[in-house]
């Protein structure tokens, strides 16, 4: 029993956090005061990308009514957007790699943002999904910025 409160006391050390959020607006969605949660993400390894992450956040009430105290919904929505000079040169094309990532329960579950960069087609490629240890999880959303030709470690621009 103790190794298992140990493990779980290391869980948020092993899993990194490549980048924090920050909420910038919640609108309310019914009367027991369930949530649309709405954070902006600059990403950390390109600079000058914005994303804005939406995602659903149970109220008190509704975990009391409904059970399942510990966990919010997997669904979220992902918009991203050129706020500067992008700079792909540390980059590895077709690679995702991890932008973000919240904890969506108490233990099993979170809300990741991978980035995929398409060099072929000079685009960048996010993806907000669900992660569980138990099962997969096919709620997703997904953003793409194409790169210009002044962005730079990406070869020439077509």
């Amino acid at each position: 029993m103790r190794m298992i409160a140990a493990a779980l006391l290391m869980l948020p050390t092993l899993v990194p956090v490549p980048t924090r959020a920050e909420e910038i607006a919640q609108v309310g969605v019914d009367w027991i005061g369930n949530d649309i949660v709405i954070e902006a993400i600059a990403d950390p390894d390109v600079g000058g990308v914005t994303c804005h992450l939406a995602y659903f956040e149970r109220s008190v009430l509704d975990r009391l009514s409904q059970g399942n105290w510990f966990e919010d919904p997997s669904n979220s929505a992902i918009q991203c957007a050129r706020t500067g000079t992008i700079d792909v040169g540390r980059l590895q094309p077709g690679s995702p790699q991890d932008v973000f990532s919240e904890g969506r329960s108490l233990l099993f579950k979170s809300l990741r943002v991978k980035r995929i960069y398409d060099a072929e087609n000079r685009v960048l490629v996010y993806l907000a999904h669900a992660s569980e240890l138990s099962e997969g999880s096919a709620k997703m959303s997904m953003s793409t910025v194409p790169l210009l030709a002044e962005d730079t470690g990406g070869g020439p621009a077509r």
